[in-house]
């Protein structure tokens, strides 16, 4: 088992899009780890100068090489897994995230967010968000600190081929912009392979987020994250259609859609299918379950397809056969 390092460089990042023909910039094997960093933000979002936030070198340097760009997800990938071919699934565990700078930014966008008619603005509002990396605080502009709670917006594999080239906005069954903020160190996500090599791809780095992400942005901020990826072969596992994932307290079911009550209802159904595959109980019984002591929250909605998370305590599945 290996560790390597992934930096972000221009030669190692995609602005905004997913697609099956991406090169890889890694490839590894099943058991390795990687330890990825990330940056985010176009030269228009840097802080001023002055303000005693400092902008990384590696950042300039990116948007300096005016790479193709598709939308503002600044990504680092992908990486491909030796063998990894669609109707695998593709273990992610998330060992640690640690913040890169000493800054981050949250804007409001002109006709964007979940209340683009309660704020019209001729222009962008941007805020520069002091970050206390030793403390893990954030200082907000009014004063208010607030702990960070660090996770990639975008995490996901490449899409299937016939989808060609996508946007890294909307999170769909390959995963991406999942915005969810339950992702954090100690959490293992699993994804559906639909294309050769797998293709992880991550970034968007938020140093905290609100369920529901309303403004359209977050704690917008360069992190690093320490993955070890393993690879399961089709017939292995259940099948599985969207990306889910697993805490050491909790299961994590997730749903997408444009309608942000079929996003509830998927992300129900993934949860019952979650209960159903670790322990003797029915569909029936899960359906119960989930409906006493499941939470369901809109993860965002702000991204064009809409999410939904569903989290189960495990003790919830107590005095069940459990089957995993």
């Amino acid at each position: 088992m290996s560790v390597h390092h992934l930096n972000a460089t221009p030669e190692t990042v995609v602005w905004g899009r997913f697609s099956a023909k991406i090169p890889p910039v890694l490839t590894i094997r099943s058991g390795d780890s990687v330890v990825v960093e990330t940056y985010s933000g176009i030269s228009d979002l840097y802080p001023p100068a002055g303000s005693g936030m400092n902008v990384s070198p590696k950042l300039k340097a990116i948007n300096e090489a005016e790479l193709p760009f598709r939308w503002g997800h600044l990504l680092t990938g992908p990486i491909a897994i030796e063998g990894a071919m669609p109707g695998d699934m593709l273990e992610v565990r998330i060992e640690a995230v640690e913040p890169l700078a000493d800054w981050g930014f949250n804007a409001i966008e002109p006709f964007d967010g979940t209340l683009p008619h309660d704020f019209i603005i001729p222009e962008r509002v941007l805020s520069h968000i002091g970050v206390d990396r030793k403390a893990r605080i954030a200082k907000m502009p009014w004063g208010t600190p607030l702990p960070l709670n660090p996770f990639f917006g975008v995490m996901g594999v490449a899409p299937p081929q016939e989808y060609g080239e996508i946007s890294s906005r909307e999170p769909r069954k390959h995963g991406g912009n999942l915005d969810n903020r339950r992702l954090t160190a100690g959490t293992t996500v699993f994804f559906p392979i639909w294309a050769e090599g797998a293709l992880f791809t991550c970034g968007d780095g938020h140093g905290m987020q609100g369920d529901g992400e309303v403004c359209v942005t977050a704690l917008e901020m360069a992190l690093e994250g320490h993955f070890t990826f393993a690879l399961h072969k089709a017939g292995t596992v259940a099948e599985r259609v969207l990306p889910r994932a697993e805490s050491p307290s909790h299961l994590i079911s997730m749903g997408f859609d444009a309608d942000l009550d079929e996003a509830l209802r998927i992300a129900v159904r993934e949860m019952i299918a979650m209960v159903c595959e670790r322990s003797t109980l029915g569909r029936t019984e899960a359906y119960q379950l989930c409906s006493l002591a499941a939470d369901f929250a809109v993860t965002q909605s702000v991204n064009g397809e809409k999410g939904v998370h569903g989290v189960l305590p495990r003790s919830a599945l107590a005095g069940v056969e459990v089957t995993e």
